[in-house]
């Protein structure tokens, strides 16, 4: 039987690792789980296409780890590797079943919608649902002492089970007005793969050891401890989501060195779109390393990681973008002077 051009591309785990690699940073375990998690879903819809029915159940993974440590980015390049359709859904936007708010089934017919309503390529595509922390059951006897979030807790995790475990569910066709019932498709989400992310940063509450769990502030370079499917429970999360989430792997944050290698190593970096755009006001920029190393120290201190630096990036190159054309001809060195010379993100004064 001929095998669909809309199928994923079918390429070993090594393969699939030695791309993400290229364009994550760091998070070595993290990145070979989700190779093999996303061969097996390689195969399992390959082998669909072919007649073939695998008895394996999906290899849907779980994300856990601190803001700007990569978790959106590897969800994000593993879709553009595997050539599929890929969409990140918030947690907190859905609600219970019947309650103001967007169903579950909205993010797979976003999945749908960045599929060019290809049904077939939708069912194979990618989900990633960050915030999954936010979307835990928090019972009136929670460690926090937080009253019921039923409709934005527990009934949005037993409505994210259906997808999870794969079934036959209709999707809005018009994501902007799901409420209205009238323009339907069915899709099967047994292939989808599901990629779920949280930083659980008040983990720690819910443990029933003493060690210490979650990820800190600027400080916190290694999570103290591994946390368990037994400390994820108490948090929130049921027995039936974590079942339905076989590949669980904790995330570090980003030591200094895997932030500098983040600016300097990716062909996507930071540091080549800045450079870009300043080329086409004919300006030279040229990053030392004495200057990078202060911004990633800026970044630390803001304790976003990552996702912190394009921020940084905005404040320290805000005169040179913002003189542009003036500029042309001109050669701008990023060193640590000119980035602690520049006026830093403060409120207006007072008139």
């Amino acid at each position: 039987m001929e095998i669909s051009r809309k199928l994923p591309t079918l390429i070993t785990p090594k393969e699939i690792f030695r791309e993400l690699d290229r364009y994550v940073i760091g998070q070595e375990r993290s990145k070979k789980a989700v190779a093999i998690a996303a061969y097996s879903h390689v195969k399992r819809v390959r082998a669909k296409a072919a007649g073939t029915r695998l008895s394996a159940r999906k290899t849907n993974a779980l994300l856990i780890g601190p803001t700007g440590c990569g978790k959106t980015h590897i969800a994000r390049t593993l879709a553009r590797i595997l050539d599929v359709p890929f969409v990140v859904a918030d947690a907190t936007e859905y609600t219970e079943a019947g309650y103001y708010g967007k169903d579950v089934e909205v993010m797979i017919g976003e999945l749908l919608l960045k599929a060019d309503m290809d049904v077939e390529a939708a069912q194979s595509g990618i989900v990633f649902v960050d915030e999954i922390d936010k979307i835990a059951r928090r019972s009136h006897g929670a460690v926090t002492g937080a009253g019921s979030r039923d409709i934005g807790g527990e009934g949005v995790q037993q409505s994210l089970l259906k997808l999870l475990e794969g079934r036959q569910i209709y999707v809005p066709t018009n994501v902007t007005q799901h409420w209205s019932k009238h323009d339907f498709e069915s899709v099967d989400t047994t292939d989808i793969l599901f990629i779920c992310a949280g930083t659980f940063s008040d983990l720690h509450l819910y443990s029933s050891a003493t060690k210490n769990l979650g990820f800190g502030g600027v400080g916190a370079r290694v999570n103290q401890g591994r946390i368990t499917e037994k400390d994820l429970l108490r948090y929130g999360i049921l027995a039936e989501t974590l079942g339905r989430l076989p590949v669980q792997v904790q995330m570090a944050a980003l030591t200094d060195e895997e932030l500098l290698d983040v600016l300097l190593k990716p062909p996507d970096s930071l540091l080549k779109e800045y450079d870009e755009l300043l080329r086409l006001d004919g300006v030279t920029v040229e990053f030392e390393v004495s200057g990078l190393k202060e911004i990633v120290n800026m970044a630390q201190q803001r304790e976003t990681g990552a996702r912190g630096m394009r921020a940084v990036l905005e404040e320290v190159l805000s005169e040179v973008l913002f003189k542009g054309p003036e500029l042309a001809g001109e050669t701008v060195v990023v060193d640590e002077a000119f980035v602690t010379e520049q006026p830093k993100n403060e409120p207006e004064p007072a008139t």
